[in-house]
């Protein structure tokens, strides 16, 4: 089954987004991001024989190590297979297991409820409108969660953990919850504050399982990683929208980057191909030996 690609609706620009999201949030910057896959397959990966291992003595607890800079990466969330030569970085599905001896990061959807979830989840934490409607992403089927107060952020935040305990169990370095700018698909019923107060909840606990953990997109929020807690970012087609600096900036270059265009690429490359991690993967993120697979660093 094909990964999705949610296709952003973008905004009036730089300058008007920040000016508004100035008064919402006190800081941030940038437009909304563009795409972002997910919803992929169970892996089926032998699972991992390794653990998170015990903090050395005299470590804190919220310990936890940064992927590499400017090292191979490749983007498997559609389906694990073997890394490529040169690959220090990983991002695979939860479902999945980590790569021995790569850098691993942990897929999660945790700001809307995949389909084939959404019974999973007390029907009070799905996001319904002033008619008790479902609020949908309707490129997806997806139905949002409802963060809009501290009591329910702290009931959604519980159910995703289990899935950060999980990638911890496994082996995984970090985490990479998707959907951070659901708010700005809620027909104003989320806003920023309740996307970041409800982040600071999941950065917390990956850190107290050792794990660190991206921003995924959500450009216009990457001035607020101090307060969210965020360790390094997972940008997807930065280089085709103009906002891989924006990232480059807030991370210290700490950001992996997947580009779903030869153009994006060139552009990702031409300014930060000497400081960014970045790969070229196709859109439904398929593995080798399927007829959409494409993965290309140059």
């Amino acid at each position: 089954m094909p990964v999705k690609r949610v296709s952003g609706v973008r905004g009036p620009g730089t300058a008007a987004v920040l000016a508004s999201l100035l008064t919402l949030v006190g800081c941030g910057t940038g437009k909304d991001t563009g795409a972002s896959p997910h919803n992929p397959p169970a892996s089926s990966t032998a699972p991992a024989t390794s653990s998170k291992p015990t903090p050395k003595p005299g470590a804190t607890a919220t310990a936890v190590e940064l992927p590499p800079l400017h090292a191979g990466f490749d983007y498997q969330i559609g389906g694990a297979y073997p890394p490529p030569a040169g690959v220090r970085i990983l991002s695979r599905d939860r479902a999945a297991s980590p790569a021995p001896g790569l850098y691993n990061i942990c897929y999660v959807n945790a700001f809307q409820a995949q389909p084939d979830e959404r019974k999973q989840w007390p029907a009070d934490l799905l996001l319904r409108d002033a008619h008790g409607k479902v609020v949908v992403d309707e490129d997806w089927g997806e139905a949002l969660l409802d963060i809009r107060t501290p009591a329910k952020r702290k009931r959604v935040a519980a159910r995703v953990n289990r899935w950060i305990d999980g990638c911890a169990d496994k082996g995984f370095d970090a985490i990479e919850p998707d959907n951070y700018d659901s708010y700005t698909r809620s027909r104003h019923l989320l806003t920023a504050d309740d996307a970041t107060a409800f982040i600071t909840l999941l950065s917390a606990h990956a850190h107290a399982r050792h794990l660190a953990i991206g921003q995924k997109n959500t450009v216009q929020l990457a001035g607020l990683r101090a307060r969210t807690g965020l360790d390094f970012a997972v940008a997807e087609e930065c280089g085709e929208y103009d906002e891989c600096g924006t990232y480059a900036k807030a991370f210290h270059d700490r950001v992996v980057v997947i580009e779903y265009t030869d153009s994006g690429l060139r552009k990702a490359r031409s300014g930060f191909g000497g400081r960014l991690s970045i790969v070229r993967r196709d859109v439904t993120v398929s593995t080798p030996g399927s007829a959409d697979y494409v993965r290309r660093t140059r």
